[in-house]
């Protein structure tokens, strides 16, 4: 079984979610927090976390060392994120920006680097 990290790296990296997504740089995660709530941790049968509280995967996340982030940087340069960006804000959803130097899109690698604090 993956640990919490490379899970999260999956559903990035899968066409199979619209509640996650990196940021344009790939240095962050972008987390639509209503959507996941239904999308991910709603799910019958078919956990991907061991949760269904969006608070716990937030305790999970900080415990691998994210942090979150304020959304002060510029708009996604990729149209579909920016759809989705834009999608989420008109739907007043809570979008949640996480951080962690060893989770990037252009870096697997550094996925081992995250360990739990």
């Amino acid at each position: 079984s993956l640990r919490f990290p490379q899970k999260l790296w999956k559903m990035l990296e899968s066409d199979q979610f619209q509640s996650v997504w990196w940021c344009e740089d790939g240095k962050c995660v972008a987390i639509d927090k209503d959507l996941f709530e239904a999308e991910v941790l709603g799910r019958e049968g078919q956990q991907v976390f061991h949760t269904q509280k969006i608070k716990s995967f937030m305790r999970q996340l900080n415990a691998y060392g994210f942090t979150k982030m304020q959304r002060n940087f510029q708009r996604s340069a990729s149209l579909p994120e920016f759809l989705a960006e834009e999608a989420a804000a008109s739907a007043h959803s809570q979008i949640l920006y996480y951080y962690n130097p060893g989770f990037q899109r252009a870096h697997p690698w550094l996925l081992e680097t995250c360990k739990r604090r």
